[in-house]
């Protein structure tokens, strides 16, 4: 629709204006939006973008309430509302302190545990996060899910944790990576792994390059560490939107459909019967390794038992 819409705004626009307009219009950002030196977690739906962002804040709410305890909040607006509310509003003090408890209350808004911005792709949210792990969160997400088959939302796709995000360009992701990527591969820590790769509004990276330099500084870390794609200790994920690279190493990823919430829930049965509940994004990708995981299952009890 916004695409038919834009050509009638064009006309009726004197000259000067376009520039002007088009950042006004900015959606319900208000200046925030993903940018290197974030952390928090990615997040595809399908479409509808606002009911995503309130399913998110819920599942996230409770479970960030679950493992962290719930959040702390500054008590300084209920303060006011007390015994200052009943002075005279127009003393110039009152006033001030009201001024200055406002400003506080939406900065706090801003510092919030989990706080969404603007992603820069259709069909993505990013929920900033702060205080948290969100590999650990969203792993315990999913590991819940896995086990319950409880269907916990409706429009989420996948949610993957991203702890750390640098810019994109390959010389700034080759620096970044060399620490990044030490708590799990630098000797004498070591894993099997795989690196799945997706970037959205960009054209300038390659995949093909992408994906050597970083499976090539995992090596540099520890040459033990040895590339499995089929069921990897560890996935490197890489995200690229725009000029942001948004990164994690997350585990069981396989065993848990690709950090899917719609998938995870399912039971081998379902999947098996009925091929087509798969997402479209997952048919377009590599069919072969979605057929391969009710087999795998087996195979992935021997290495838990080891």
């Amino acid at each position: 629709s916004m695409a038919t819409a834009e050509p009638a705004a064009r006309k009726r626009r004197p000259k000067g204006q376009f520039a002007a307009a088009g950042r006004a219009k900015r959606p319900r950002s208000s200046g925030r939006q993903l940018e290197a030196g974030m952390r928090g977690i990615l997040i595809t739906c399908n479409m509808n973008e606002r009911k995503c962002v309130g399913e998110a804040y819920s599942l996230l709410g409770e479970y960030g309430d679950l493992l962290y305890g719930p959040e702390q909040f500054s008590d300084h607006e209920e303060q006011l509302s007390g015994s200052e509310r009943e002075e005279d509003e127009d003393d110039v003090e009152a006033a001030l302190k009201k001024e200055v408890s406002q400003i506080r209350a939406s900065t706090e808004q801003r510092l919030r545990r989990f706080q969404s911005v603007e992603s820069g792709a259709n069909n993505v949210v990013f929920i900033r996060t702060r205080g948290i792990e969100p590999e650990n969160l969203v792993h315990h997400i999913l590991k819940d899910m896995h086990a319950t088959k409880k269907k916990k939302t409706r429009v989420i796709l996948r949610m993957l944790p991203i702890s750390g995000t640098c810019k994109a360009f390959m010389e700034d992701m080759k620096k970044y990576t060399e620490t990044f990527f030490e708590p799990w591969f630098k000797a004498p820590n070591k894993g099997t792994f795989q690196i799945v790769y997706k970037a959205r509004n960009n054209s300038h990276m390659s995949r093909e390059e992408v994906i050597k330099e970083l499976a090539g500084i995992v090596g540099s870390l520890n040459p033990e560490n040895k590339v499995d794609l089929n069921n990897p200790q560890y996935t490197v994920v890489v995200e690229i939107i725009k000029n942001v690279c948004c990164l994690s190493v997350v585990k069981d990823y396989v065993l848990f459909r690709k950090y899917n919430l719609q998938e995870v829930v399912k039971s081998n049965k379902d999947t098996q019967q009925n091929p087509s509940n798969l997402t479209e994004e997952q048919n377009s990708k590599l069919v072969k390794p979605e057929m391969e995981e009710e087999e795998k299952s087996s195979e992935e009890v021997k290495q838990e038992n080891k």
